[in-house]
């Protein structure tokens, strides 16, 4: 009922919500106006009950006799109250009032931020589509130089998601409106660049219609669009630099100064009893890593990660001798039994007779090893360590093999990640190289199989190798194309399946595509300048972040050694029973210490993290320091602070 009378109110006046339409059509919400709106009351709705929650929390503080001694202004000038306010407890009245004023704020919030998120998510589409605009760019002019129509050349880019990322489902639009609607490409490439996000994207989709409406030169206005997104990358990654940093900066404020001034703040008011031992807890163990986590998923909605790329493949029906009788032979099912067998344990065998390259690979499977081996490790600390009656004892004990395990599983993760980083970003710097000269020997008459004939002879370092191996599987009987895919298989980049698909797409179109490697070797080498500028812009920030723990860690490690040890030995004797200094004799300074020994491993761990991840783009990089600051916490507090 109450659904109801939701969308009669939305369609009374449908231009209130026009503008949230818009962004939902850009953001692809993939739900009507009136279901998100019902949705956000919803959300509006929980989101004000939690509020009024902590309201009521609030509320009960002003009941407290501590509180209750002044509340409200002093009536110097003795003006007539109201009956109401005389004869109602003010307490009460203001305790009403915060609770529900807290709901009215929370289901404001709650609403107006839900009514946003359409935005948001419409401006982050519209940072990935210009990011990776002129990548599909160049895709469609390597399909365009080869012949291909239009509507083909859509249907092959919104087929390639998985590698062309959020510029290729924008093109899906088109091939939705076509194949579903029955528009012709015109009116659908009208129809996106009304609903698109980008800015960008719309202006050369009205471009592309203006040459297909005057009969232009289309392969021409692929080819110079091409060139002029390469140029205009570098200034727009420098507007994500920008945010990037201010994201940096921010969480250095709220997560590194922030809770090291509350830490101090509750170690003082540690010395009046009080709960600040609860508070500095919560801080530790729930502020640090809740707000770390929160930046760690901000930074990845906002910044183009290190993505993932999966190739597709068709099972094909080889049924070329179908008319050929087959006669079944008997007694023949245990010799496929034995192939399925072998097929099943291959794989095992490979990873057992080269163990390294394994892991190099595929870094994840560290994990089958080092995480079994971190629980074995806890689980055998745990049965030799005696049960000790004060519980901050038995910890004390117990968090440093805790830690122990978890670089257990960190430190060799870490290891093989960067190796295979290493490994690949030398690959990627010689691309561009490489297909320079793939083009100038494409130029003048040769085959690209030909060309990789004569690349073999090269020296390009690390991609050396993996040329000998592109030409050993064609000699193998593979085709070009086929060989480039193991070849992207076994590096497995954006950038390289990006360049592996413009090419074998142009080769299959036609034999000479040195245009199409020159562009896609300025393309990459586009890419390579730009992540140096990312990798050199946000050193900076990596080493602020190592700056703001080893300042954390002294900061705490003073706190341990000189402040806390005097507390500890202050006499209660002659102390005032009540007053602020009463609660000194009952400090827990032991629960003090190992406290803020954590709060140093929290820091460490998500510190790590989000350097790795403003730094190179991935979290995975970020665990190499995340290992280096633990280590430090972890020596600094066992073997330097005594």
């Amino acid at each position: 009922m109450v659904r109801k009378y939701v969308y009669q109110w939305i369609k009374r006046d449908p231009v209130r919500f026009s503008n949230l339409h818009a962004d939902m059509i850009s953001a692809r919400i993939g739900m009507t106006l009136e279901q998100y709106i019902w949705r956000s009351l919803k959300i509006a709705l929980t989101i004000a009950l939690l509020f009024a929650a902590v309201g009521i929390i609030a509320s009960a503080f002003l009941t407290l006799p501590a509180l209750n001694e002044k509340v409200g202004i002093t009536n110097v000038f003795n003006l007539q109250m109201p009956v109401l306010l005389n004869t109602l407890y003010p307490a009460e009245y203001i305790g009403v009032l915060i609770i529900v004023l807290s709901f009215l704020i929370g289901m404001y919030l709650g609403y107006t931020l839900v009514l946003k998120l359409p935005g948001i998510e419409k401006n982050n589409r519209s940072i990935k589509i210009n990011l990776t605009l002129h990548n599909a760019v160049a895709y469609m002019y390597a399909m365009r130089k080869g012949g291909a129509e239009l509507m083909t050349i859509f249907h092959s880019l919104s087929d390639r998601a998985n590698i062309y990322g959020e510029v290729a489902l924008e093109f899906r639009q088109i091939v939705r409106d076509a194949d579903f609607f029955g528009y012709d490409v015109v009116t659908s490439i009208r129809h996106l660049s009304e609903t698109t996000p980008s800015e960008k994207l719309k202006i050369f989709l009205e471009d592309l219609l203006s040459v297909i409406e005057s009969g232009g030169d289309m392969e021409e206005f692929l080819s110079t669009r091409v060139r002029l997104y390469q140029e205009e990358a570098r200034f727009e990654q420098k507007q994500f630099l920008n945010i990037l940093s201010l994201v940096a900066e921010s969480y250095v404020t709220l997560f590194v100064a922030g809770p090291l001034f509350l830490i101090i703040i509750m170690v003082v008011m540690g010395m009046t009893g009080g709960t600040a031992v609860l508070q500095l807890s919560l801080i530790t163990y729930a502020v640090m890593p809740i707000g770390s986590f929160i930046f760690i998923l901000f930074i990845d909605l906002l910044s183009i990660k290190a993505e993932t790329t999966e190739r597709y493949t068709t099972i094909k029906w080889l049924h070329t001798y179908a008319d050929v009788t087959i006669v079944p032979k008997k007694n023949e099912e245990p010799l496929f039994e034995q192939l399925k067998k072998y097929d099943r344990i291959r794989s095992l065998i490979e990873h057992i007779r080269h163990p390294l390259d394994s892991f190099i690979s595929d870094v994840n499977r560290t994990l089958y090893i080092t995480v079994p081996v971190a629980v074995l490790y806890i689980v055998s600390v745990f049965l030799r360590v005696p049960q000790y009656r004060d519980f901050n004892v038995y910890l004390g004990v117990v968090d440093d093999h805790i830690i122990i395990a978890l670089l257990v599983i960190l430190i060799p993760y870490a290891i093989f990640y960067e190796i295979w980083s290493r490994k690949v970003l030398g690959i990627q710097a010689l691309v561009p190289d490489f297909l320079e000269r793939m083009s100038g020997i494409n130029q003048v008459g040769l085959t690209i199989a030909q060309a990789i004939a004569i690349m073999v002879n090269t020296n390009l370092g690390l991609l050396s190798y993996e040329i000998r191996r592109i030409k050993r599987d064609m000699d193998w009987g593979a085709n070009f194309t086929e060989a480039l895919m193991r070849f992207e298989e076994r590096v497995s980049t954006p950038t390289i399946a990006r360049t592996v698909t413009l090419i074998t797409k142009a080769s299959e179109m036609s034999g000479q595509i040195h245009e199409v490697l020159s562009i896609a070797s300025s393309d990459a080498k586009m890419s390579e300048a730009l992540k140096r500028e990312r990798m050199s812009e946000m050193f900076i920030y990596t080493a602020i972040v190592y700056l703001s723990f080893f300042v954390f860690l002294f900061v705490v490690a003073v706190l341990t050694t000189q402040f806390l040890p005097i507390l500890a030995d202050i006499s209660v004797e002659g102390m005032p029973v009540s007053g602020a200094l009463s609660g000194i004799g009952s400090i827990p300074i032991t629960t003090f210490g190992r406290i803020l020994y954590h709060a140093c491993l929290m820091q460490a761990l998500f510190s790590g993290l989000i350097a790795g991840q403003m730094g190179e783009s991935s979290i995975a990089a970020g665990v190499k320091h995340s290992c280096v600051l633990l280590l430090i916490a972890l020596v600094t507090f066992n073997f330097i602070i005594v």
